[in-house]
């Protein structure tokens, strides 16, 4: 059984394997000719092959647990927020694209939730998703006030499309029963249900080495071990919490950004990467907490902790 400590971290791991993505897919678009949505399927294709590779080299039987239609929400959510996304930074950019979608994302899920009858959001989670959105703000920062044009208003409209998708997987995935292979199921089903709008768009493939191994990184670790870590620690961490800790994501590729591409980030943006990592962390405390009260994890801050 996953307790919710040892959720909550599975989930800051995932978060932080997605931010590597961007780095990734950046230098695949710029070594090769293919366009977002290539690099989209081939993520999906990728993920779905490895899992489901696993899965039946562990020749365990693929039962659903009576949540079929859960699952194909899932997958198709997979999938559409991993077009939407490509095609809002092909149209806008990545920080408009990335600011709407990881910013709406957290708003949705916290709606969402409530009209399903999961509870309001607690005090702390509130104030948590508060610092956490103006800190997103600031380390993303938004030049749409430059370009008024329709191609940056198209691109924000396909990332808020993106956050209606990762909210639904969020939200959908959190009630599917413990045991069921979602990651598996979701990544197969979201990869062919993005194969023939990728057909119809041209998909285009390369045989640059380097582009190849970096599209198999996407899948492999950003795709099947992320989605893995998060689809397992969500079960046992509230959905509005679980949006707030993925927002680690393009603290991660921001910090990746600078290391290995040169970007430097200005103050404004420093503060708002704190106030990030102090949202995170302020929840994670908090959680750790409850579960130390309620016996189900030891408090790391405890001298009796092992």
């Amino acid at each position: 059984m996953t307790t919710p400590a040892r959720g909550f971290t599975l989930v800051v791991l995932a978060a932080l394997c997605w931010g590597t993505s961007g780095v990734a897919g950046d230098a695949v678009l710029r070594r090769t000719d293919l366009d977002p949505l290539d690099v989209a399927w081939h993520r999906m294709a990728v993920g779905a092959v490895v899992l489901v590779g696993l899965h039946l080299a562990r020749r365990r039987p693929v039962g659903t647990g009576g949540a079929r239609g859960r699952l194909l929400l899932v997958g198709l959510g997979l999938g559409a927020y991993q077009a939407a996304y490509f095609l809002a930074v092909g149209a806008a950019g990545v920080s408009i694209a990335t600011l709407v979608a990881l910013g709406a994302a957290p708003l949705l899920i916290a709606v969402g939730g409530t009209v399903l009858g999961h509870g309001r959001p607690d005090r702390a989670t509130v104030v948590a998703l508060a610092v956490a959105l103006v800190g997103l703000v600031l380390l993303v920062g938004v030049s749409a006030a430059e370009d008024t044009g329709s191609a940056v208003l198209l691109g924000a409209l396909t990332a808020l499309g993106c956050a209606v998708a990762y909210a639904a997987v969020v939200l959908t995935s959190s009630r599917v029963p413990a045991g069921v292979p979602t990651t598996t199921v979701g990544f197969a089903v979201g990869a062919l249900a993005l194969t023939p709008v990728a057909l119809l768009a041209g998909l285009d493939t390369t045989g640059d080495p380097v582009a190849l191994a970096l599209l198999v990184y996407l899948g492999a670790v950003p795709s099947a071990l992320a989605y893995g870590l998060f689809f397992t620690g969500v079960r046992a961490v509230p959905a509005a919490v679980v949006s707030i800790v993925t927002l680690l994501e393009p603290l991660t590729a921001t910090a990746l950004a600078t290391v290995l591409l040169g970007e430097r980030l200005a103050p404004t943006a420093l503060v708002g990467g704190l106030l990030m990592l102090g949202a995170v962390a302020g929840l994670y405390l908090r959680r750790m907490g409850d579960s130390n009260s309620r016996g189900l994890a030891p408090n790391p801050l405890s001298k009796r902790a092992p």
